[in-house]
């Protein structure tokens, strides 16, 4: 691991506390549930803005993509100054019959040009499959790991579990724990994983799972909210903490029972930043109280 300074996404206590606007068709899809109209790229652009603007300032980083909305927020000053800006640097295929099938390094987010307009950190997500082999997953992790410190920028890696093409049997929690013992000690600067049982088992259990991802991960990490009900989402940052992650990266969590709301923005500003407030209180008062007795 670089001794990267990961101040500019994190907070005084030292616990990440950050929010993710990043979803793209999958976004689409949430909106899609709530409307029969077409929902258009204009749709997206102008929640992702606006979750943004209201929602930045109480987070210690925001995750922004290039698709529909990172160069859009950077022209409009949307995002807070005391928020670390993280631009999605991975291109999304659809295939296997799944939304997000094929990932890549998006060649059109240039490290240099986005660390000149301010944005701190990248991100790549990485799909996790126990048949296919590790060497392409490996080699994409130590290039933009590269590419990220050759341009100064904090690098983030998300992998994610899924099932094998092939099919058959599926553990989706070994899938956690196997990419993050094959990617996890690559040089990424922070690690975001799912949360072991989508933070629906006992707390034993969970944290049980947590504590084997800190010892499979050389460097700090942070767990995202896909999967986890939001009401879940909380305590299972909590658990997770306690075993040695060091915050969050998410969105749906804070923002997405936002969207079908009769006012978007109301919702936004009353409903997701109390849950965004929530989340950093837990974070702060578990990190808190580490550092306290180190």
């Amino acid at each position: 691991m670089s001794p990267t300074d990961l101040s500019p996404l994190q907070r005084p206590s030292g616990a990440f506390a950050m929010l993710a606007v990043d979803q793209r068709e999958a976004m689409r899809n949430m909106f899609a549930e709530h409307t029969d109209q077409p929902v258009t790229d204009d749709d997206l652009r102008d929640f992702k803005l606006e979750a943004a603007r209201i929602l930045s300032p109480y987070a210690s980083g925001i995750l922004i993509d290039r698709q529909f909305a990172l160069d859009q927020a950077i022209e409009a000053g949307v995002v807070d100054p005391g928020c670390g800006l993280i631009a999605s640097a991975d291109h999304f295929e659809s295939a296997h019959g799944e939304l997000v099938g094929e990932v890549t390094i998006d060649k059109l987010v240039d490290p240099h040009k986005y660390k000149a307009l301010g944005v701190k950190a990248l991100k790549l997500l990485v799909l996790y499959r126990p048949d296919e082999p590790a060497e392409g997953r490996v080699a994409m992790v130590r290039e933009f790991v590269e590419s990220c410190r050759s341009a100064g920028l904090i690098s983030i890696i998300e992998p994610v579990s899924r099932k094998p093409l092939a099919g058959g049997d599926f553990d989706w929690n070994a899938g956690i724990l196997a990419a993050a013992k094959e990617l996890g000690s690559l040089g990424a600067d922070l690690y975001k994983a799912e949360v072991p049982f989508k933070g629906q088992a006992s707390e034993d259990e969970v944290r049980a799972a947590c504590a084997e991802l800190t010892q499979a991960i050389d460097g700090p990490w942070v767990v995202l909210s896909s999967g986890v009900p939001e009401d879940v989402f909380p305590e299972a940052v909590r658990w997770a903490c306690l075993e040695g992650a060091s915050g969050f990266l998410s969105g749906r969590a804070v923002w997405a029972s936002c969207i079908g709301a009769p006012d978007v923005v109301e919702s936004l500003s009353t409903d997701a930043v109390r849950r965004l407030q929530r989340l950093c209180a837990v974070v702060d008062d578990v990190v808190s109280s580490q550092r306290s007795h180190a």
